[in-house]
């Protein structure tokens, strides 16, 4: 009988097709070899690892899940593990990709005209142009029908005003999604980076993904041609099917986090002694180890299921809601629990506990609370919103 793998105790990965594993396996090298050497370092710095970029792009991992346009066409569970590879380095690796990918790729893709498909997606699956997406509000937060940005036409342009906040990649983005109310309803623009009256000042002295741009946009008369308008969606279904896309790629995301903790917590735990032997001998370690791969596994099992779902055309965006809840709250207790095992060491970041714990305090607030998904759930089982 083989040994079980302490990361993957039931197996997940005989589940998957021989495209998945390769895939899988091809970003899991590039997380060894490419993003653990530099991360903490530039999570120090508060730096992101742009040097990350080339090889990124190479590996196909910009707009995986397009057809065409440069872009490689891999399914949902592909994307998944990438997500989940690249965040066992760190989140704010993953974010980027997420971002690029799933937040400014696919509204492109999905709503914009072949010309915008033309000119931005090739580019940016190359890496050449990094995208960001404009949607939360200074004000706003989880209700972006509180949204104060508009934008009104002027002759065959449109002029928009306002600003966002806490926008990914918005500092060294060449292109901003931005998500504006108009007279017809909320619209989608692409607004390019040295259009006159943008700005994307970046936001310092983070204490979570430091290894990510995170950056505030102003908006002032900004004048955005009449092609740059996403012109196949009206309305909040715009944003939040993006949002959707992402969400499906963080459930994934959180796994790496929470195999990377666990990982560490079992070698560390094999190697300090107290009171005359290795804390792995006690009951009270293994015991929490062994909690912490039961959650793992939960997470894991719960991912494949809704990609599976998802390249079936079946998954509903509150499924995504449950899988995002559950993973990252999973994924940060397991962080802070593997951060605890490792004793005063937990608080260094020679160690990835510390770091992972960081991060995922931004991860379980962004693209929806906890809150917010379980009155997502809270809607599907009463059939009644209590937003």
């Amino acid at each position: 009988m083989p040994a079980i793998d302490p990361l993957d105790f039931f197996d997940v990965r005989s589940e998957l097709s021989e495209d998945e594993q390769m895939v899988q396996d091809s970003v899991a090298r590039f997380t060894d070899e490419k993003v653990l050497p530099v991360i903490r370092e530039a999570f120090e710095e508060h730096r992101f690892p742009a040097e990350l970029l080339p090889g990124i792009a190479e590996l196909g991992l910009l707009g995986s899940s397009i057809d065409g346009f440069g872009c490689a066409g891999l399914n949902a569970v592909c994307y998944g593990l990438i997500c989940q590879e690249l965040e066992r380095g760190d989140s704010g690796i993953r974010s980027f990709v997420s971002v690029q990918s799933s937040l400014c790729m696919y509204p492109i893709f999905e709503y914009g005209t072949h010309e915008q498909r033309e000119r931005w997606l090739p580019a940016m699956a190359r890496g050449e142009a990094i995208g960001c997406f404009g949607l939360t509000e200074p004000q706003g937060g989880s209700d972006p029908g509180n949204m104060k940005t508009h934008a009104k036409k002027n002759g065959g342009d449109w002029v928009i005003n306002g600003s966002k906040m806490w926008i990914t990649n918005g500092s060294i983005a060449d292109l901003a999604i931005v998500w504006a109310r108009t007279d017809e309803g909320v619209r989608g623009f692409i607004v390019e980076k040295d259009t006159p009256g943008f700005e994307a000042p970046e936001i310092k002295r983070k204490f979570s993904l430091r290894a990510s741009v995170t950056s505030a946009l102003f908006l002032d008369n900004v004048r955005v041609p009449k092609e740059n308008l996403l012109p196949a969606v009206v309305g909040l279904k715009g944003p939040l099917s993006c949002l959707t896309q992402a969400r499906y790629g963080i459930t994934w995301g959180a796994i790496g986090a929470a195999q990377a903790c666990l990982k560490e917590a079992i070698d560390y735990s094999a190697d300090r002694e107290l009171f005359g032997r290795p804390t792995s001998h006690t009951q009270t370690i293994q015991r929490r180890l062994a909690e912490m791969s039961r959650r793992i596994t939960n997470a894991q099992l719960l991912s494949l299921r809704l990609g599976r779902l998802k390249d079936a055309n079946h998954m509903h965006p509150s499924q995504v809601s449950m899988a995002k809840w559950n993973n990252v709250r999973m994924a940060l207790d397991v962080a802070r629990d593997a951060r605890d095992i490792l004793g005063g060491a937990g608080i260094s970041a020679e160690y990835c506990p510390i770091r992972h714990m960081l991060n995922l305090e931004s991860v379980i607030t962004y693209e929806g609370t906890e809150t917010v998904h379980e009155l997502v759930i809270g809607k599907e089982l009463t059939g009644v919103s209590a937003f």
